[in-house]
This record gives C-alpha cells, sequence and structure tokens, in this order.
C-alpha cells in the first residue's frame, strides 16, 4: 500500500503533521507502535504553552504557536483545554549564575518582547498582586500575559481526530521496524506485524525517544539526543490552588500551574528512573519529596497537601544543546526528523507541524526552522542509501 505522506508516531507532533498535512488535501499514513497520545503527549494534568524565558532561537516558533492555539478548538472540533492564563518567572535572587537573577531581568523582557513575546520586568509589589500567596523570598518576576497552559492528552486526540475527518489513515500498534531506500530517497517502511508500506512523496520521524534508534538502525545515523524521564505531581491543596498563572523559577527546580478541578500540577526538572525489569520510568521517593518540598517554599500554602498523583513514565527526548532537532535526515532527500524536545516540545507543537508540513510539501525550509538543523551539531555520519 502505497502513501504520499508517511508520519511515525502517534504523539502531538506526528498528530499535528498529519493534520495539517491531510487539511490540505494530501495522502497521509501515521503509524503509532502503541497507541494515540500514550507517550509524553499524554498522561494526566496540562502543560505550558510557554514563551517566557525560552532559548531565545525558539521564539519565532512561540511567536506563531502564539497565534494558532486560540483558533484551534473551533478549527479541530474538538476541545484542546487551552487557556491563557499568563505565565510568571519568579526570581528571589540578585544574580543566578550568568543568566539569571534580578540584574538580568529587564534586559530577558526587553529581548523577548522584540522577539514578539511581550514581557514585563516586575517588582515585588506587582508580583503580589498577580500572585498574593508566593513566599516572602520572592524578589520579582518575568511576566508574560500570553502564556498559558493545554490539556497535552486532548490536544493531541483532537489533532488525530481532526486528521482522520480530513481522510488521513492512523493506524495504532504499528511500531516501525525497518526503513528502505534507494537513491537517496525513503521509499517505503516495514512494521513488526509484517506490514509494507510504500513512500510516495516524503516520510516524516516524529516518534520522540524512537527516532534516534529508527535513525541509527535504518539510516546509520546517531543523534545527539538521549532519554529523560520527566517526573510530574498532582496534588490537592486544602484551600485549592494558590496560584492562578503558569509559574516557573528562575533557579529552583519547580514548574506549578492550576488544574481545573481544583488541583495542582507540579513538575520543573525533577527525574525518574528506568525500570529495566519493567521496562518503563517509576518515580523516586527523594525526587517526589524534593520536588513537594520546593513547590511548599515557593508556595507555603502547598506544604501539606495532599498527593494525588505521581508519574515519571512518559519518556521524553533530550538534546545537546537543549533544543530540538528538526532537519532532513542525513543522506536523503525525503525524510525528516523531528526529536530532542527536552520537555518542552508541546507548546510549539502547532507551529512547528506548519512549517514542517510546509518543507516537506514544497522542499523550501522555512526561516523558522533554520536553528534546528544538526549541521549545528558538526558533521553527522550517514550510511548511503
Amino acid at each position: 500500500m502505497k502513501h504520499q505522506f508517511v508520519i511515525i508516531g502517534g504523539g502531538v507532533h506526528g498528530c499535528a503533521a498529519a493534520w495539517r498535512l491531510a487539511d490540505a488535501g494530501e495522502d497521509v499514513l501515521l503509524l503509532e507502535a502503541g497507541a494515540i497520545a500514550s507517550g509524553a503527549s499524554g498522561g494526566f494534568g496540562r502543560r505550558g504553552v510557554r514563551a517566557n524565558r525560552r532559548d531565545l532561537r525558539e521564539l519565532p516558533l512561540m511567536r506563531a504557536a502564539y497565534r494558532i492555539w486560540p483558533e484551534l478548538d473551533e478549527r479541530l472540533g474538538a476541545a484542546t483545554g487551552y487557556e491563557r492564563t499568563g505565565g510568571m518567572y519568579l526570581i528571589e535572587q540578585e544574580t543566578t549564575g550568568t543568566r539569571g537573577g534580578l540584574i538580568a531581568a529587564q534586559a530577558h523582557a526587553e529581548v523577548q518582547t522584540r522577539l514578539g513575546v511581550p514581557t514585563e520586568a516586575i517588582g515585588r509589589d506587582r508580583v503580589l498582586e498577580l500572585e498574593p500567596a508566593v513566599s516572602p523570598a520572592v524578589r520579582g518576576a518575568l511576566y508574560c500575559p500570553l502564556d498559558g497552559t493545554a490539556d497535552h492528552t486532548a490536544t493531541t486526540r483532537a489533532f488525530a481526530e481532526a486528521a482522520r475527518k480530513r481522510g488521513a489513515t492512523l493506524l495504532e500498534d504499528r511500531e516501525v521496524t525497518a526503513v528502505e531506500r534507494a537513491g537517496g530517497r525513503v521509499t517505503a517502511v516495514r512494521t513488526a506485524r509484517g506490514e509494507r508500506f510504500e513512500v510516495g512523496t516524503a516520510l516524516l520521524v516524529l516518534n520522540n525517544t524512537g527516532a534516534p534508534g529508527l535513525l541509527r538502525d535504518g539510516f546509520g545515523v546517531d543523534l545527539p539526543v538521549w532519554r529523560i524521564l520527566p517526573q510530574a505531581l498532582q496534588v490537592a491543596p486544602a484551600g485549592g490552588p494558590p496560584m492562578a498563572h503558569l509559574v516557573g523559577h528562575d533557579h529552583r527546580p519547580l514548574s506549578v500551574k492550576p488544574l481545573p478541578d481544583g488541583t495542582v500540577m507540579v513538575s520543573g526538572g525533577w527525574r525518574g528512573r528506568w525500570n529495566a525489569g519493567l521496562r518503563r520510568g517509576e518515580t523516586t521517593e527523594e525526587a517526589v519529596r524534593g520536588n513537594l518540598r520546593t513547590a511548599a517554599e515557593v508556595y507555603p500554602d502547598l506544604a501539606g497537601a495532599e498527593l494525588l498523583h505521581a508519574a515519571a513514565g512518559s519518556p521524553e527526548s533530550c538534546s545537546a544543546d537543549e533544543i530540538p532537532i528538526v532537519d532532513l535526515v542525513p543522506g536523503t532527500g525525503n525524510a525528516w526528523v523531528g526529536t530532542g524536545w527536552t520537555g518542552h516540545g508541546f507548546a510549539i507543537a502547532p507551529a512547528v507541524a506548519e512549517s514542517l508540513t510546509a518543507w516537506a510539501r514544497t522542499g523550501t525550509r522555512p526561516d523558522d526552522l533554520a536553528p534546528f538543523s544538526l549541521a549545528r551539531f558538526g558533521r553527522i555520519p550517514h550510511r548511503a542509501g
């Protein structure tokens, strides 16, 4: 069976790309090894739609994402849970490393604003107007009124269903195990079920942590990408969420966001461990305790909150410079890869899909994807097709 566009991966990036292509009238097949939204794009809680303190190279994509997110529910015909809450990046110290602290706040605000992300550097009085329950240690913040949150599972499934309605074929339990090539082009992929699907125009490898292995085995390409296990907690404070915004922190490993059911999602850089026997990620008591303690240090009302859920079972891909890889696969002219999202790929997914599918259809790379080229890592060896 032949399809013009074949996508590997049923997370938010793969499903968003399938929708974009199908919406443009293209013939699309998406292959997911498990179930749609079963990996890093699924699970409880919400994800940040955040521009604040991103790598500057990502801000053109985030500017595009700001435009797309408010329209998605209507365009997809389903709820994504998107809400523009505003985002706060709390600051306690005068100086944090070389890039943080109060001393750097105004510079970050000015640069982000010039790059299309309206940002204010605010002092403690203004912080208390917006977030009255923060610790007395908080001295200021970077405030991005256009930041927000969305339900990542609902968003991924909404993209998938919209793609189906526009004619795309989405097949679950279809692990891709082999890639066929000829003359520098991908011609077909094979699955663990023994199926063979021919590729007409392009192959998009968007299966996150599975992409490095597929590129290594199928193309002889070793990506500077590894697997991490982000930890996320859901807690129930006695008085409800003490914060109203998407909140990050200048030097503490912390991200907190209120959830619609009156609970709070707590995360921000804490990691789980890999259980080789069970072949899955799991939380550690030390990391859970540390994350809860840090949250209570910043929001004292979170002290003693009931822990409802703790998870670290959804692996994420991390790149050497902590920004994504979105590029042609070396040695090919019709295969693209997107990986290395490093825990912050969800917010930009609608914009990545818009630009990546345009590139795959026209052959011209959009300017906003240029920073994510593999060339930044030097020459990547590859096996000839």
